[in-house]
């Protein structure tokens, strides 16, 4: 009987061996969605930090019509619930076990975590995130003083001035407070330690990321910056952050 037993489970096992193969082989790994709008905005950050870490992901974009900012995608997405977890808005990050997170700073420290640029301790964390978060106050004060082209209570006069002072005075005295951090954080061409962090991807984005109209600008204003130039330099060489911006799709902003 034993024999019996041995001997068809070998028959079994010959005449189907592609299923013995299938069921024995591990499933491919599902990858992470990032649901955000066809443009840079507030998920481009994230996007480096797959492309800096080179992993695969669903860049899952809602399309805008470029002449009234509608997005029939990104409503119906609403509508249906996906993007409860950043209260109807987007970006929305989706892991493969399809845990949603919301809001775009949150998101990029999970990334930052799971790729291993958060430092080796909570302390080493504590101040990259220190630093990403300076970064973060050099964007909102821009936006605070109101030059923008979404900005709706001033003259272009008033836009123009403020803009001015902003590039000139404003802007290169909080990076020479960013500089004088990293300086003491870091080594040359990093924010923290010897190696490539999360704080490192805010510098590259707060001085090489800005709108297309602000480049200049933003060059002049950190021209005496050396040290957060050349961490924004190390990240914009990196091999696959290389590839990623030459490849990206254009956009809006």
């Amino acid at each position: 009987m034993k024999f019996f037993l041995i001997a068809l489970a070998v028959i079994v096992t010959w005449i189907s061996p592609s299923s013995a193969l299938a069921a024995a082989a591990p499933a491919a790994p599902a990858k992470l969605t990032l649901k955000y709008f066809d443009i840079r905005g507030a998920a481009e950050t994230c996007r480096v930090l797959f492309a800096l870490a080179g992993q695969d992901y669903d860049d899952h974009r809602y399309e805008i019509d470029p002449t009234n900012f509608d997005s029939p995608t990104f409503l119906a997405a609403k509508e249906s619930g996906e993007l409860r977890m950043n209260l109807n808005r987007a970006p929305v990050l989706v892991t493969p076990d399809g845990v949603a997170i919301g809001q775009s700073k949150a998101i990029e420290r999970y990334l930052s975590r799971k790729f291993g640029l958060m430092g080796q301790s909570p302390e080493d964390e504590a101040v990259i995130e220190c630093i990403a978060e300076h970064c973060r106050d050099v964007k909102d004060a821009a936006m605070r003083k109101g030059f923008s082209a979404f900005t709706r209570n001033k003259t272009d006069e008033e836009k123009a001035e403020a803009r001015k002072e902003w590039f000139d005075t404003d802007m290169p005295e909080l990076l020479g407070k960013i500089e004088a951090v990293v300086k003491e954080t870091g080594t040359d061409g990093y924010a923290f330690g010897t190696s490539t962090s999360y704080a490192d991807v805010a510098i590259w984005a707060l001085l090489r990321d800005c709108q297309a109209a602000d480049r200049a600008d933003t060059a002049k204003a950190s021209e005496e910056c050396k040290a957060l130039n050349a961490i924004a330099d190390t990240i914009a060489s990196n091999e696959g952050v290389s590839k990623w911006l030459s490849e990206r799709p254009e956009s809006m902003f």
